[in-house]
């Protein structure tokens, strides 16, 4: 019979618990901003145009992130139109795209042969998948239109169509990354420019490297621009918002407490843990992982009167940066948010495969990234019997190490795996420091939070448990990726001294204590954690913070501006830099435990990004 846990926020879980009752955690966080600022349908679209007609719209341009269904969308705003008799000359600029035989050599050489996984960051924009003569054909046809007499409407359309450069009008059709993925995996979408699908591995493989670093070009250079952004994750119901509202959105999320909209899937080594506390998909086998803070794949939600819209987190960061981050980060990092949070679900699941993730000069060599997937696991819950691998032991020899994996590779041969990884105990509110080189999984029957860089898919798998993914596929190992980058001298004794948190007192006040986590000088990262009983502020000093309630039902988060957001156990949420002084208020029953992840302010001025390098 099943044990049910009465308590959501218990801690230890029972170890004879097989049921998790839904906790307070909202899956669907939202940022509200004016009332109408957000309408939906394409009837509104319509009606917009009947308004920009007679303001003198004659070139309308319509771009879009990979994944939007174009027919759809062209054919419901064309019927939209004839209902409010606006005629309008459409032209498909998907027409233009170029043969694959004219694109794809140009960028294979980041598209890593044979490899699986890995490719190499493409460096440009997307008109390399264009015909140039045909862009330059509607490019001089725009120029022509926009002297036509009043009332004549042509609206150029399609991944791209930004690039004839000239417009009256510039929409973008925004999609989430999740949407993208899930409908690549049904089969319902290609590459950009590719005629075949060739499985979602390889969907994936070259939309990392290459779809999605060049429409980010793109994208970053069209937003100040955009008149109308349009999410279109439901292509029979688009909602939508006035470029001039967007823009202000962005300005108001830079200086407020916000959460981003998360999403999860599952994996053979996933728990149950996140589907009953979480309360979400408890129709899928398990969930593995929940994307909590990653800038690339997460979206943020604005709600307007009812009407939600979400836009990709990486438009904040190209209007914003320098509010969000603070100046002396956004020096170093750019556009990139750089603070990953994700859940790793073990609870009644399965181990982690054994893996190691890249030094930092690897990484920027064999695939182009700026800086490497250090990470570190903060155990949120686990059970008693719940453990960490964590580096090697200390009688761990190399070469049969690398043996007896290469044994298991090619003879589907079972590892000893505790003779060569050393192990931790795990319980909740253990910290688990993982720099670049160590050897590292957790083990089952754990609630990770991982904090890390926001690299993250740069995993070197070591072992696997023999165990084959939930398509019946076996994962790839990368034995001589993970031995150039092992580092050995990250033994049992190491790990004890070095790599598992010692909570430090730096300063406390009226009701709390602030202790330090972590800080190591092999990467960028701080973390600290605040336990208060009814509130604690501070200031953000220009620098940005993502935090996470590990302890406590619930709080309430209210920046300077004067906007309040809640805070509940197990949530995630950012506080830019420019929000200035925050305060975070107890609204539950028991004491709180707030985790705050930062930027040290002297990376990249008195020391270097990644060290050692090497």
């Amino acid at each position: 019979m099943n044990s049910k846990v009465a308590d959501p926020f218990v801690a230890p879980i029972p170890q004879n618990a097989k049921d998790y009752p839904r906790g307070l955690y909202n899956p669907l966080p939202t940022f509200r901003i004016n009332e109408k600022s957000i309408t939906s349908g394409y009837a509104a679209l319509a009606e917009t145009l009947r308004h920009e007609l007679a303001d003198g719209l004659r070139v309308l341009v319509v771009d879009g992130y990979q994944g939007v269904d174009w027919p759809v969308f062209q054919q419901n705003l064309a019927d939209a139109m004839q209902k409010l008799s606006i005629a309008a000359d459409w032209i498909d600029v998907g027409t233009c795209l170029a043969d694959e035989k004219m694109f794809l050599p140009k960028i294979k050489p980041f598209l890593g042969g044979d490899d699986r996984l890995f490719g190499t960051q493409f460096p440009f924009g997307p008109e390399v998948f264009f015909d140039a003569e045909k862009i330059a054909d509607h490019r001089i046809r725009a120029a022509i239109l926009r002297s036509e007499e009043l009332g004549k409407l042509t609206i150029f359309y399609g991944t791209g169509a930004a690039l004839i450069e000239l417009w009256d009008k510039c929409w973008y059709i925004d999609i989430p990354k999740d949407v993208i993925q899930e409908n690549a995996r049904k089969n319902k979408m290609r590459n950009l420019g590719a005629v075949a699908y060739n499985g979602f591995e390889e969907f994936y493989k070259r939309a990392y490297f290459v779809d999605w670093p060049a429409l980010n070009r793109l994208k970053r250079r069209l937003l100040p621009q955009i008149d109308r952004l349009i999410d279109l994750q439901n292509p029979a119901c688009p909602t939508q918002i006035a470029g001039t509202d967007f823009h202000a959105a962005l300005q108001e999320l830079s200086r407020s407490a916000f959460r981003v909209r998360p999403w999860y899937y599952s994996g053979p080594w996933g728990g149950k843990f996140m589907q009953g506390h979480f309360g979400v998909h408890p129709d899928k086998v398990n969930l593995s992982t929940s994307f909590e803070i990653i800038t690339p794949e997460n979206g943020i939600v604005l709600e307007s009167t009812q009407n939600r819209l979400e836009f990709s987190f990486d438009c904040l960061m190209f209007q914003e940066s320098a509010n969000v981050l603070g100046e002396p980060a956004a020096r170093q990092f750019g556009c990139e948010w750089p603070i990953r949070l994700d859940y790793l679900d073990t609870i009644d699941g399965g181990n982690l495969s054994t893996q190691v993730h890249p030094r930092p000069n690897y990484i920027r060599r064999n695939f182009g990234e700026t800086f490497t997937q250090d990470e570190s696991y903060y155990i949120i819950n686990a059970k008693p019997d719940a453990r960490v691998y964590i580096g090697v032991t200390d009688d761990c020899d190399p070469d049969e190490f690398y043996r007896a994996v290469q044994n298991s590779v090619e003879n589907g041969v079972e590892i000893d795996i505790d003779k060569f990884a050393n192990s931790e105990p795990s319980k909740p509110h253990d910290l688990f420091l993982i720099p670049n080189g160590t050897v590292h999984g957790s083990g089952r029957n754990n609630l990770v939070l991982e904090i890390s860089a926001t690299a993250y898919i740069f995993t070197f798998k070591i072992y696997d448990w023999m165990r084959k993914d939930l398509n019946g596929k076996l994962r790839p190992i990368n034995i001589e990726r993970a031995w150039k980058n092992i580092r050995f001298e990250r033994n049992s004794r190491y790990v004890k001294e070095n790599l598992i948190a010692k909570p430090e007192l730096i300063a406390e006040g009226p009701g709390w204590k602030k202790y330090l986590l972590a800080s190591q000088k092999e990467n960028w990262w701080a973390v600290h954690r605040v336990e208060f009983d009814d509130e604690y502020e501070m200031e953000t000093n220009d620098t940005a913070f993502a935090i996470n309630l590990v302890a406590g039902e619930s709080c309430q988060v209210t920046t300077a501006n004067g906007r309040q957001m809640p805070l509940a156990w197990a949530e995630s949420m950012i506080i830019p830099a420019a929000a200035g002084h925050f305060n975070v208020k107890n609204t539950g029953k028991t004491p709180c435990k707030l985790l705050l992840v930062f930027i040290r302010p002297t990376v990249g001025i008195s020391e270097p990004l990644n060290n050692p390098s090497e």
